[in-house]
């Protein structure tokens, strides 16, 4: 019974991989079939490289990508929206990667593995997730490019399976838990990319 269950479970880790995209099977599943209990599907070691495309919530337009790339002092930060109003509005990572409710209140707050308070990118103290403002112009699109020192592709600050979220308003930066960024107008799950 134990060699049908190393069977499937390697079946499992081989599609895993072919599906990420990046690791070998050794790497990612050698450490899950030596446990008993059950737990997340593996994240491949080393992954450089994630993405979230950006869908709209309910009654809402504003689509795009992000990407996020190992830096040397962090994460390079790269989002290209579209849809918005002008003018800046709340961009953070969200702590969970489910945006299936219709105004993706199903990502949960902001990722904050560090119980620190909310506070702007540039901020020493601030969550995890708060990236700032993301300002459209005259047409609705936005572009943003900066490097986090706060965000990581592995480890307790690992944004990979959480989502994105962007905000109707401006995130003032300061308010108490969430800037007072308002309804949240699009949200994306953070997946590692092919490489």
């Amino acid at each position: 019974m134990a060699s049908i269950r190393t069977f499937h479970l390697w079946g499992f880790c081989a599609a895993v991989v072919l599906a990420l995209g990046g690791c070998k099977a050794h790497e990612c599943c050698l450490a899950r079939s030596r446990k008993s209990e059950p737990s997340a599907v593996p994240v491949p070691a080393g992954v450089a490289r994630a993405v979230s495309v950006l869908q709209p919530t309910q009654g809402n337009a504003v689509k795009g990508t992000v990407t996020f790339e190992k830096a040397a002092n962090g994460v390079k930060v790269v989002a290209d929206v579209e849809g918005l109003t002008p003018g800046p509005h709340g961009f953070h990572i969200h702590l969970h990667g489910d945006c299936s409710a219709p105004d993706a209140s199903s990502a949960g707050g902001h990722f904050n593995p560090e119980n620190m308070p909310h506070g702007g990118p540039d901020d020493a103290q601030r969550h995890v997730g708060d990236l700032g403002n993301l300002v459209a112009d005259a047409a609705g699109r936005a572009h943003l490019e900066r490097v986090d020192a706060h965000l990581a592709l592995e480890g307790p600050h690992s944004i990979l399976g959480r989502s994105v979220i962007v905000h109707a308003k401006a995130d003032d930066l300061k308010t108490q838990p969430t800037g007072d960024a308002g309804g949240r107008v699009a949200c994306g799950l953070i997946g590692a990319a092919k490489e």
